[in-house]
């Protein structure tokens, strides 16, 4: 059984830092990209970043570059999202869902159930 289950989320302040972590289990964590999104309060889904397993890279929405890192720890099937200068509008559910291949071209087939990050003062 396929399992994805988020932590790290949090109240913070604006212009502080939290960690997500999406630790797996019930699949070759390797052979698949990963995928964080998020949902603002009232807001559709929005991609955040991906973790390509097939060449390694990390893709990110061009909003968040420079703020945003995703890694992924193939030994601990876990895959983390490093946020850091957040803001008030970063506040959302940040979700990590697996994708059906190493990449994102056949979309994605599980998801976590979420954690809840609040920026505010």
């Amino acid at each position: 059984e396929v399992q994805l289950v988020e932590s790290g989320g949090g109240l913070v302040q604006p212009g502080g830092s939290l960690r997500l972590s999406c630790a797996t289990s019930g699949f070759t964590f390797e052979d698949y990209a990963m995928t964080w999104v998020r949902q603002a309060p009232g807001k559709g889904l929005e991609w955040v970043s991906s973790f390509y397993s097939d060449i390694r890279r990390e893709y990110y929405a061009d909003s968040l570059k420079g703020r945003f890192t995703i890694s992924a720890d193939n030994a601990k099937a876990t895959v983390y999202l490093q946020m850091n200068s957040l803001k008030s509008e970063d506040t959302a559910v940040y979700y990590c869902a697996k994708e059906r291949a190493g990449s994102r071209v056949h979309g994605m087939d599980y998801w976590g159930k979420g954690t809840l990050v609040t920026v505010s003062s």
